[in-house]
């Protein structure tokens, strides 16, 4: 008896680790729909651009150190791609985080969180433009869900005024950030530039910081509270610096086709907690809608992993 329960205590610490690689990706989630409510509050303290400004400096500040050291040794692979980093710095960094800024002013948190969930399938929509990737019919039927889904959260069921008037302000800048994003993911995809997450990231982070500080200086409106001080915190530590590098972590761990489904959770958090936490409500459109639009992405997603596994299994 003494042996299997020796046995079974050493089998613990074994099993322990497959289960810990999932908390990555999911804190991840949790961090990026956090980051959306985020963005809602801030948007009645502080400034888009003064936000988007001081998150990055503030992100970059926090990864000089560990990244340094890295740098010093790849210094002509950075000189190759300082163009490409500030082209990612302005999609991600200054263009969909700023959009998001804006966006809040004018729209709920919960349509931004559902809006978002549109970025991977517009990012295969891209793939297919711009690199020539193959895209299957199950992906079109999924795109088609999961538009549907929006339309139904933008539009409130009522297609005659949506028609008539058109997206919501907010709602059409989200989209152009998600637009901004989904390209932003295409291009690391397609570069693939032969640096550590913590120096792409640094890199990154300076870059929106120096594109955006002419803009800081012309227009921004200062930090004047302490809630602005405090988003702008989350947004760089939290959002900017540990999001990232816990969903690489489980993309390591895990593998990419494992990992990529969590994303879906993004939408789902973002909902939750600004019902929780904002008191949005969650009308019938606007739950049926976001089921809509994540179930899109979940089938996509899903018939693309088994057309794989299918393909894969077959005889050469």
């Amino acid at each position: 008896m003494s042996l299997i329960c020796a046995k079974r205590t050493l089998a613990l610490p074994l099993r322990t680790p497959a289960v810990v690689n999932y908390l990555f990706p999911i804190f991840a989630c949790l961090l990026w729909g956090a980051n959306t409510i985020v963005t809602k509050l801030a948007s009645g303290s502080v400034g888009p651009i003064d936000i988007g400004f001081f998150r990055w400096l503030v992100a970059a500040a926090v990864l000089l150190p560990f990244a340094l050291p890295k740098l010093r040794h790849n210094l002509q692979t950075v000189r190759a791609n300082l163009g490409r980093f500030l082209v990612l710095g302005c999609l991600g960094g200054v263009m969909y985080q700023c959009l998001a800024y804006y966006a809040a002013h004018f729209t709920s948190a919960t349509n931004m969180g559902v809006i978002q969930a549109l970025i991977p399938l517009i990012a295969l929509a891209l793939s297919r433009v711009f690199m020539g990737h193959p895209v299957r019919g199950a992906a079109i039927i999924g795109a088609l869900i999961s538009t549907a889904g929006v339309v139904a959260v933008v539009s409130q069921g009522d297609l005659a005024r949506l028609a008539a008037l058109g997206l919501n302000r907010g709602d059409a800048i989200m989209l152009i950030g998600a637009l901004a994003f989904a390209a932003y993911n295409v291009l690391m995809q397609r570069w693939k530039i032969p640096l550590s997450m913590l120096e792409s990231l640094f890199l990154q982070a300076t870059a929106a910081s120096l594109i955006l500080l002419p803009v800081q200086l012309m227009a921004g409106t200062g930090v004047n509270n302490l809630t602005a001080v405090g988003c702008i915190g989350f947004a760089a530590v939290c959002a900017s610096i540990l999001a990232p590098l816990t969903w690489m972590t489980g993309l390591a761990r895990l593998g990419a086709a494992r990992v990529s489904g969590f994303f879906n959770l993004v939408p789902i958090v973002t909902a939750a907690l600004a019902v929780l936490l904002l008191g949005e409500s969650l009308s019938g459109w606007v739950l049926a809608g976001g089921v809509l639009a994540v179930s899109g992405v979940v089938f996509a997603e899903y018939s693309a992993k088994r057309a794989t596994v299918v393909s894969e299994a077959e005889p050469v």
